[in-house]
């Protein structure tokens, strides 16, 4: 068992996956398009939630928030759809992002 939330694979990489969704969120092509911007950026800010869900007292509590944390990962792989289309990003870019918020998931 962890000791703490750093020590879960599942944090380290849905970390790792919202630094490279803001790396792309911070380029000037992105941020012409302010609400789909927020948006991601709401969306990917509830990785948190696993950290909050972590330092709950039972796993029932923890598993509500990883629930939590997983419907807002489907919320920004739906936004990276919308960012294709909106031609914000590319496909292979949104490939790439999706595949690390679905291995998160």
């Amino acid at each position: 068992m962890a000791n703490s939330v750093d020590e879960l694979a599942v944090y380290q990489k849905a970390l790792a996956a919202t630094d490279a969704l803001s790396a792309i969120l911070a380029r000037p092509t992105s941020r012409r398009d302010l609400d789909l911007e927020r948006q991601l950026n709401r969306a990917a800010v509830q990785v948190s939630n696993i950290a909050e869900g972590f330092e709950q007292n039972t796993d029932r509590h923890f598993a509500s928030y990883l629930y939590r944390a997983r419907g807002s990962n489907r919320e920004i792989r739906a936004q990276l759809r919308i960012a294709i289309d909106r031609a914000r990003l590319t496909d292979q870019e949104s490939a790439t992002l999706a595949g690390r918020f679905e291995e998160v998931a």
